[in-house]
């Protein structure tokens, strides 16, 4: 399989690349650019040749298998009957690539997954472990990643990031809220845009992801803090090779009371939630410099059947891209 998904995506990505400029065309309502948030990123995180966000992450393989109730909200063929492969990568957040995993900004951690169809087609979705998004969007994002820049040591009080703070409540519940995981098995995650699915009768609704593990674990501060810099890195090798690791994965669906452009709000937990099916991640995939730079998630890769609903998801699927391309110089 390995040899397969080298082949696949050596394939693909050049012609991945050409359509850049067909996602820029979906986003010109924002005042700044996917460009400028990709520069944001770096004067956050640093300038390199390495994933913009999430920077420090490990890839496996697995099996998707749909639990047959998808038919009733959605035509997309990975959700029917037939089960598909799957690469799940799990990272730290931020743009540093050595980032501890027991250092406070390494949180929410993410997981991306990219569905591979026996026709050879693709599906991707990309989460994290906080049920919201620290704005309301793109800009806003922005603003916050130069607040986070202008704030090191030495900044003056009260500092930029303070003040973001000050007046966006919901991105200082984000970066001060965060579960600690034993495990980046044993932690929800989250798809925090919303999508509109299709079923075949064309009656359509509006869902965000859920991935729920078997079992949630969780550390205190105290013990986060004695952790190694690479104890998620390490610990999930092991676990996946002692036994496989799953996740139930489900659609929450919105109510005509839910904000479906607004990935900073959660919807209720009371909402109506539709078992999708079960990843089931078995090994260790290719982690070689050559394979990370081959492989993207793209928010808004999705088949007939499922169409990108909050505006932020075509904004990411823009700046995606810019690293994708960054990360072959």
């Amino acid at each position: 399989m390995r040899r397969y998904l080298f082949l696949y995506f050596t394939i693909t990505l050049p012609a991945f690349l050409i359509s850049i400029s067909h996602v820029h065309a979906q986003t010109d309502s924002l005042k700044r650019s996917p460009q400028d948030l990709v520069n944001a990123l770096h004067t956050a995180f640093g300038e390199h040749h390495a994933r913009a966000v999430h920077t420090k992450g490990i890839f496996f393989e697995g099996t998707f298998t749909p639990s047959g109730e998808a038919a009733t909200i959605t035509t997309a063929k990975h959700l029917q009957k037939e089960p598909s492969k799957i690469i799940v990568r799990f990272s730290d957040f931020t743009g540093i690539p050595d980032i501890p995993d027991n250092a406070g900004p390494a949180n929410p951690r993410g997981m991306a997954i990219k569905f591979i169809m026996k026709d050879g087609s693709t599906s991707d979705i990309v989460g994290h472990s906080f049920n919201g998004f620290p704005t309301a969007n793109s800009d806003q994002f922005r603003d916050l990643l130069l607040s986070i820049a202008h704030s090191g040591a030495g900044a003056s009080k009260p500092t930029a990031l303070d003040s973001f703070l000050s007046t966006h409540p919901l991105a200082k519940r984000f970066l001060t809220t965060q579960k600690l995981p034993v495990s980046y098995a044993t932690v929800n995650y989250f798809g925090v845009n919303a999508f509109k699915f299709t079923n075949s009768k064309n009656s359509a609704c509006f869902v965000r992801y859920q991935f729920v593990p078997e079992r949630e674990e969780l550390l205190t501060s105290a013990q986060y803090e004695k952790e190694d810099v690479n104890y998620l890195i390490d610990e999930i090798q092991k676990r996946i090779a002692s036994k496989p690791v799953v996740f139930k994965m489900y659609a929450e669906i919105a109510t005509s009371d839910d904000n479906i452009n607004d990935p900073s709000i959660a919807w209720p937990g009371s909402r109506r939630k539709v078992y999708l099916g079960k990843l089931t991640i078995t090994k260790l995939a290719d982690n070689s410099v050559v394979a990370d730079k081959a492989l993207f998630f793209i928010p808004n890769n999705v088949p007939a059947g499922i169409e990108p609903a909050d505006p932020m998801i075509n904004f990411r699927s823009a700046a995606y891209p810019i690293s994708v391309k960054e990360r072959q110089q």
